[in-house]
């Protein structure tokens, strides 16, 4: 998988029990990212819904979510992936933006990740293989560049993976079958069905993925855009449209309390963390209007790489101090009561990276938490 702010890596296990635990058939994982939680409820035997807004997303969900590893033959993939990997190197718009202009990757590996893009259009346009082989491609780049993560900027110094060649794999696929949506969740939340579990991770603060992640937009879209900045990000990131409502301190609040009350579904887990806009404490209430029982879990977790290293100007100087290592992340459920309390009794007696929320139990709510 790529590298990923806010991926929920080491949540997942946790989520899986709460799915399975929760004896939902149907899901719903609206802000699915990399897919990492949308893959999990697939390995539970549930039918998901994986839905985003970012072209990038849309493709991995259609890999790891919407194709089921029993229908690909493995042998069909390397084959592919062998082929575009003799491709004659090119030097296109990958490697004249990202390598030469900026430095996210070598000029070795920009020129190769134009040749197998150009070939991905050219021969497996209409195949099956296809978000499979953008897929692999994007994780090959992902595992020789030289940022801490995010596409917002790069090393001062070459990570020494970039030195490495890029090298395509074939995706370890996901049992099981769902389906990949691309849209505004505000707007999908009013067309999706009915489904027995939704998980909602929406951004919760003003970090944008369409500019922390433009070089995936772009690799999927191939639409080699102008851009702007030392970063070389995407012009259009400029523009209203490609600005979600879930990063304005303002908007964030009313929008998020909005989705929890629209989105159809017998129980809800909504993911959340102490550096968002939106206290805890409201977030509670926007889901007991729903007229379920609510349950909240506080878990102690390592921030990302990029908070420890401190902020640099685009000349290498240090201009900000490193942010705190760690924060908390809450996942807030909330659905039939026994349920729900089965769900949290699930979790509690096996996840040791719960903590003390912190947070008084009102409303009836039963607060889950130990200290850590």
């Amino acid at each position: 998988m790529i590298k990923y702010l806010g991926s929920k890596r080491t949540l997942v296990p946790v989520l899986g029990r709460l799915a399975a635990a929760s004896g939902a058939q149907t899901a719903l994982d609206l802000f699915t990212g990399t897919t990492r939680v949308a893959q999990e409820f697939c390995r539970q035997g549930i039918f998901t819904f994986a839905a985003d807004i970012a072209t990038y997303s849309e493709v991995l969900a259609q890999c790891y979510v919407q194709t089921d590893q029993a229908d690909v033959p493995e042998e069909e993939v390397m084959a592919a992936i062998t082929f575009l990997e003799t491709l004659p190197v090119k030097r296109g718009y990958f490697t004249k933006t990202f390598c030469e202009e900026s430095r996210y990757f070598q000029p070795k590996n920009g020129m190769r990740v134009d040749a197998i893009r150009e070939g991905i259009d050219k021969y497996y346009a209409d195949s099956p293989l296809r978000p499979i082989l953008l897929t692999s491609l994007m994780e090959a780049a992902d595992r020789v560049d030289s940022t801490v993560g995010l596409q917002m900027a790069y090393l001062k110094q070459w990570a020494p993976r970039a030195h490495q060649d890029l090298e395509m794999r074939i995706p370890k696929l996901t049992p099981g079958k769902g389906v990949a949506i691309r849209g505004d969740a505000n707007q999908l939340v009013h067309t999706l069905p009915h489904v027995d579990l939704a998980y909602l991770d929406p951004p919760y603060n003003q970090h944008r993925y369409f500019t922390n992640y433009h070089i995936w937009e772009t690799l999927i879209r191939w639409d080699k855009p102008d851009h702007y900045g030392v970063a070389c990000k995407r012009l259009d990131a400029r523009n209203d449209s490609t600005k979600s409502v879930f990063n304005k301190k303002r908007e964030m609040p009313a929008a998020l309390t909005e989705l929890v009350k629209a989105v159809k579904t017998d129980t809800l887990i909504l993911s959340f963390s102490n550096e968002g806009f939106v206290p805890i404490e409201q977030l509670v209430e926007a889901c007991q209007a729903r007229g379920d029982h609510v349950e909240l879990l506080a878990f102690n977790s390592k921030r990302h790489v990029g908070a420890s290293i401190g902020i640099y100007d685009p000349q290498g100087k240090k201009v900000g101090i490193p942010g705190r290592a760690r924060n908390t992340e809450y996942l807030i459920l909330s659905g039939e009561k026994a349920l729900v309390q089965g769900m949290v009794s699930e979790v509690s007696k096996n996840s040791r990276d719960l903590t003390n929320t912190g947070i008084k139990s009102s409303h009836g709510i039963r607060v889950a938490g130990r200290s850590h």
